[in-house]
């Protein structure tokens, strides 16, 4: 559907509003990469090919989860290709790696997933929007969750990259207990035998990781498969408790606790047209976080080269829509801080069965209303 759907977009009229896009289909984030390239082309298949009118051209690359190789793609999406707009890639390394690229050339850049706290405090940028969320929101929700069910002894697991520091750092805000250990590991690391021994001699209540995708996958299953389980809490984000998750791990996943700004049970009229619309088109799946967040982008540029009345070419006038916020998000509404990171909602999920039978994630209650992060303070944006 990707291949029809950007085929047909490339195809339009001439000059097109050009949108560089970063697919990570390899590599350490290739689970996540997937489920965010079906976001993308749900949201431009249901816009006809179009953003704001105008035909669309999407200039599409693998970013692999390298930072040395993202950069030299984006180089020349920005040179070679003039891209108008840019969105992706999922991890916050690949982020940091390719925005000074796009500020310089006044490319706006939606960030359809990672939100890194270098560009959210005093490197806050005006070209850089983190349209889902900022990175330590997550976990300190996460954490809130901890300190309110009163864990007193928790040991912290997160891959050593600028998001799994943001993660440990974003809990800990939170969580007033007793940090037993922080232990961090390899990016894509899939064999945790050493952390499962470090944990299991730490005699934690509870554990909260952030391992997105195969990492994840793996640990969970290691930590279940090692007993630990029966004595020790786990706790996490909807990045290591999605649906990629949920679908490899099964059963062991039941009444898993994890925080999300966006779950497929959302009461909104956006959310249930997606939901129904993308549970269409892949066949009866649930979408993830990453392909509401990946639709999103593409409903946000929609809005905002409408806005800027069809010229992504005026990035002055793209820059204000965009930071109106001004499309239905399957988030509900939200605002954006001075820093272009949301203002917004975050919720406590838990993993168990829907009226069919199916593992998925259900929302409990809301732990933060119209939650911001807490860099912005340090940003001299506007």
């Amino acid at each position: 559907m990707l291949a029809s759907a950007f085929g047909f977009a490339g195809a339009a009229m001439a000059a097109p509003v050009k949108v560089g896009l970063a697919l990570d289909i390899s590599g350490p984030f290739a689970a996540l990469g997937a489920e965010a390239r079906d976001g993308f082309a749900l949201g431009i298949k249901q816009l006809g090919g179009k953003l704001g009118g105008q035909p669309v051209e999407f200039v599409q690359a693998d970013m692999a989860g390298s930072p040395d190789q993202a950069k030299q793609l984006v180089d020349r999406m920005v040179q070679r290709d003039k891209i108008d707009l840019f969105s992706g890639p999922i991890g916050s390394n690949i982020a940091i790696a390719v925005g000074p690229t796009l500020f310089a050339a006044k490319v706006p850049y939606l960030s359809s997933n990672a939100g890194p706290s270098q560009f959210a405090g005093a490197q806050c940028n005006a070209y850089f929007f983190g349209t889902a969320y900022q990175n330590d929101q997550f976990h300190e929700a996460a954490g809130k969750f901890a300190q309110d069910r009163g864990f007193k002894k928790m040991v912290m697991i997160a891959p050593n990259y600028p998001a799994g520091k943001d993660a440990l750092g974003g809990a800990k805000r939170q969580f007033k207990g007793q940090v037993a250990d922080e232990l961090y590991t390899k990016l894509g690391q899939i064999d945790y035998a050493a952390e499962l021994a470090q944990i299991r001699a730490a005699k934690p209540d509870s554990i909260y990781f952030f391992l997105p995708g195969a990492m994840g996958i793996n640990f969970i299953k290691q930590f279940v498969g090692a007993g630990l389980s029966k004595d020790i809490t786990l706790v996490t984000s909807g990045f290591s408790a999605d649906e990629d998750v949920i679908g490899a791990v099964g059963e062991p996943m039941l009444g898993l606790f994890n925080t999300s700004h966006w779950a497929h049970d959302l009461d909104n009229a956006a959310n249930k047209a997606f939901v129904d619309a993308f549970k269409k088109e892949y066949n009866g799946r649930y979408p993830s976080l990453y392909a509401a967040q990946a639709y999103d982008v593409i409903m946000a540029m929609d809005a905002a080269v409408k806005q800027a009345g069809g010229n992504a070419q005026n990035r002055e006038a793209v820059i204000a829509a965009l930071k109106k916020a001004n499309y239905a998000s399957t988030r509900g509404s939200f605002k954006y801080a001075n820093n272009h990171f949301p203002v917004e909602n975050f919720y406590l999920r838990v993993i168990g069965k829907d009226a069919q039978g199916k593992i998925t994630n259900k929302t409990v209650s809301t732990l933060l209303t119209n939650y911001g992060d807490t860099y912005s303070d340090k940003c001299p944006l506007k």
